[in-house]
């Protein structure tokens, strides 16, 4: 095959999306409303009458009905700006641009091509809001199905070496996605037995508390309790890069900030139209399978974690919880999870 497969597509439609250049989706012409430029707005314009994909989340905030359940399709009235649009995309413009309707919702039709649009974007960790027309593309666009395959990464061992470290002497594995993606790290410690039920602890990526030491959340403690525990024994660490429950550092920035105007973490997501958590954990449990790793006592406080490893035909014999880093400034976020996202005890 000398072609681009749909992986290898949507790669490249995320890095797009990013650069406010459209994209093909289906029968649509879609531009991320976060990075869109005028001048490609107008030229979207002259295409046909426009349309803005929000999610659900962010049109239950906005009062748009969402006639597509999981997303709402708003029609574009026909002198609206780049303001106007950021304003029904961005949280930030709720106070700034209050008036934003009254806002009319498409009902009918087939809306897998926007969904997909707003998937993409969610992939490329800008907000998720979409700006589309119905039209023939233009030559030069990445053109990719209405419905991309919803297939698990399937990360590549690219390098391994051994690391002493302060929990103990270990190796660490980086692996690759597939089309250039995002590289993950298993950090090995001590002689694992792989033919005993290995400890094991997922942890996604949190530049602010596993870096800086942030107060606001507990992952920095979690992480450095794992390699503790695992110091002791043997064990290992899934690093994955999934920041901000898989939104990205900017879109936790913003969530951080609608949480110092009183919304909860779960709240904040929604509001900037993300679900309270999107990682994929499948990613663990491949790359725990490249390891040759199938039992697992699992150091978690996250029920998800468990079912997506059970899931994906990984045995988790046991769970392991990890309760460290409570304090004044994180005991709000730690108790929502609790009570909005299930964490255990």
């Amino acid at each position: 095959m000398l072609g681009p497969t749909a992986t290898e597509l949507a790669a490249r439609a995320r890095t797009d999306l990013r650069l406010g250049l459209p994209v093909a989706v289906g029968p649509l012409v879609l531009a991320a409303a976060e990075t869109l430029g005028a001048e490609r707005l107008a030229a979207l314009r002259a295409l046909g009458p426009l349309v803005i994909a929000l999610t659900g989340r962010r049109a239950a905030t906005l009062k748009a009905r969402a006639y597509d359940g999981d997303i709402a399709r708003v029609r574009v009235p026909e002198g609206a700006d780049l303001t106007w649009l950021r304003a029904l995309a961005d949280p930030a413009f709720d106070l700034r641009v209050p008036m934003k309707g009254p806002l009319e919702t498409l009902r009918g039709g087939d809306a897998t091509a926007w969904r997909t649009g707003i998937a993409l974007a969610k992939a490329a960790q800008v907000l998720p809001a979409v700006i589309g027309v119905e039209a023939a593309p233009p030559e030069g666009l990445t053109r990719l199905p209405a419905m991309l395959p919803d297939e698990a990464s399937a990360p590549q061992g690219v390098a391994t070496a051994r690391l002493p470290m302060l929990a103990g002497a270990g190796r660490l594995h980086v692996f690759r996605e597939g089309a250039g993606g995002e590289e993950h790290y298993a950090v090995e410690i001590g002689q694992v037995d792989r033919a005993a039920p290995v400890l094991v602890r997922l942890h996604s990526a949190c530049f602010t508390g596993d870096v800086l030491g942030s107060l606001k959340c507990d992952c920095g403690p979690q992480l450095h309790g794992a390699l503790d525990a695992m110091g002791a024994g043997s064990g290992v660490l899934l690093y994955l890069n999934q920041e901000g429950r898989g939104i990205g550092l900017a879109n936790k920035m913003r969530a951080y900030d609608l949480q110092d105007q009183g919304f909860d973490t779960v709240e904040a997501n929604h509001r900037l139209g993300f679900e309270d958590d999107e990682r994929d954990f499948r990613l663990g449990a491949g790359l725990l399978r490249r390891m040759g790793i199938g039992r697992i006592r699992l150091m978690t406080n996250n029920p998800r974690k468990i079912a997506m490893m059970t899931g994906q035909g990984v045995e988790v014999v046991e769970r392991v919880p990890l309760h460290v880093g409570r304090g004044p400034e994180n005991a709000g976020y730690l108790d929502v999870k609790r009570a909005k996202s299930g964490h255990l005890e």
